[in-house]
């Protein structure tokens, strides 16, 4: 069994005798939803380029503004109001829909619904005419709903409209003469090929794709896209994707992440779909760990994540580590089996939620810039030792506590003071910098300092101290050994994080 998307199996019923690659697009307005694709057929290869659509849209709601008019009509007439009467709604939406069916076909219709109910004065009817161009003034703001998702997917698709072939009707509501006006104008006014009925179209191209995974019939390609984006969860919460939404299966993507933390051996790869920023919004496909990274400090190591998705929507997910070539992988069935209302509800819960979760991501990332700011911080001012003049230290440690004290702040409340004191931080470490890079620059033709060694095969990654130093305290080497000591036991599992350019 499998879940095919509806305007996918229209064109796939289409699509057969294209002998030239053609684009088109599928506009499909059912009973309760409003779907568009754009693909791309000729010589037995259907391509989906994009899909979009409105779940809340669709030819129900064209009868529920008919029923309106009649109850605010009748009310206005008789003084009776109708909608607790749940018999007499229900008649006046089989009245509403029989309206609009003769509508596509006749400029007015005469609606009548015989004894709807009776007061003091005896039976009551509904008696009324409407003509389609109030049918359409009634139904305007559901016209102009159909316009966005056809620009979007026009968008995404990167298919201008007077490039399209044709434009293929799906669904009972695409006869509605005002429906067919919005296709055409969105379409640079392409033909309508309505050479299958709309009612019927779904049905044939659902047979086809059943005879192709049969084998029956083997002269044709679908090729489908991914109907959301895929990704992993980064250090931090954050979502990264790795295949984006609109991509066309079957396909492989890879992305380089490195390690979060120093000395860290496993990592925990979390499998995501959706278009939220953050990871905890959206759906969770599967997670796996791989085990055995050599220890090495925060960003060396380098682990290739790659999704591979197949035509049957079966993506596998694998992570290999460079320096080991050691793998793991997981299956993922379920990746392709969300149906289009669902799709389309999640695209929508993104673009509602857009500006919320740029500052979300904002705050996130600011944290985590700030802790690691922290961290490089401290480890910086142990590298340095008694090289970094004492007044500096000591004008540092009140900018550090700082930063820590915003950041023991609660996640959700105002982030300026953190913002604030990152900044500060920042700017008393370049007058450090300045400082002590002051101090090392030599004179002309003589050798200056060397430069501190970084000794990357040990566990902890810090730079080494040369214990024959004569002039180094006994108290900066005792810290520098618990620092390193620290960083040996910062070996836990974490979330890997993408590879920097510079790393």
């Amino acid at each position: 069994m499998r879940i095919c998307n509806e305007p996918t199996m229209a064109a796939l019923a289409y699509g057969l005798d294209q002998k030239n690659s053609s684009y088109l697009l599928v506009f499909d307005l059912g009973g309760g939803t409003f779907d568009v694709s754009i693909m791309e057929a000729g010589d037995g290869i259907c391509e989906v380029l994009a899909t979009n659509g409105n779940t809340n849209l669709g030819g129900d709601d064209f009868d529920q503004r008919i029923t309106r008019w009649l109850l605010e009509s009748f009310q206005k007439e008789t003084g009776l109001d109708l909608h607790g009467d749940k018999q007499a709604l229900q008649r006046l939406a089989e009245a509403s829909e029989k309206a609009k069916v003769e509508l596509s076909s006749l400029n007015e219709v005469r609606i009548s619904v015989p004894f709807i109910t009776a007061d003091e004065s005896g039976p009551k009817h509904v008696e009324e005419v409407l003509t389609r161009d109030h049918f359409e003034d009634l139904c305007g703001d559901l016209l102009q709903g159909l316009e966005q998702p056809v620009r979007q997917a026009l968008k995404d698709s990167r298919v201008k409209a007077q490039n399209l072939h044709e434009v293929i009707l799906v669904g009972g509501s695409t006869r509605i003469p005002a429906v067919q006006n919005v296709a055409k104008e969105l379409s640079s006014f392409k033909p309508m090929n309505v050479s299958i009925s709309p009612d019927e179209v779904v049905g044939i191209g659902a047979a086809i794709q059943a005879a192709m995974i049969a084998g029956e019939v083997k002269d044709i390609m679908l090729i489908d896209v991914t109907p959301l984006t895929l990704g992993v969860e980064t250090d931090g919460g954050v979502f990264s994707p790795v295949m984006d939404r609109g991509t066309a299966v079957p396909w492989k993507a890879t992305k380089v992440f490195t390690t979060s933390a120093d000395a860290q051996d496993a990592i925990e790869v979390v499998v995501l779909q959706g278009e939220r920023p953050l990871a905890k919004d959206n759906k969770k496909l599967g997670m796996f760990r791989l085990d055995g990274i050599p220890t090495a400090p925060k960003g060396v190591p380098k682990i290739e994540v790659s999704f591979d998705i197949d035509v049957e929507g079966i993506l596998t997910v694998s992570a290999k580590d460079w320096g080991t070539r050691m793998q793991r992988s997981i299956k993922i069935e379920d990746s392709s089996t969300l149906s289009d209302e669902e799709v389309q509800r999640i695209l929508d819960n993104a673009e509602d939620k857009e500006l919320e979760d740029e500052e979300a991501k904002f705050r996130l990332e600011l944290r985590y810039s700030a802790a690691n700011l922290l961290e490089q911080t401290e480890q910086n001012l142990l590298e340095l030792g008694y090289k970094a003049p004492a007044d500096a230290r000591v004008g540092l440690q009140p900018k550090l506590d700082a930063v820590k004290e915003a950041l023991q702040e609660d996640p959700d409340c105002d982030y300026v003071q953190l913002k604030d004191a990152v900044d500060d931080l920042r700017f008393e470490l370049m007058k450090l910098g300045l400082r002590v890079y002051g101090k090392q620059v030599a004179p002309a033709g003589t050798p200056g300092p060397a430069a501190p060694r970084r000794e990357g095969g040990v566990a902890g990654g810090g730079y080494v101290f040369q214990e024959e130093d004569p002039d180094m305290p006994g108290d900066e080497a005792e810290e520098a050994a618990k620092w390193a000591e620290k960083r040996r036991k910062a070996a836990a599992a974490a979330k890997p994080r993408p590879l920097d350019e510079d790393d």
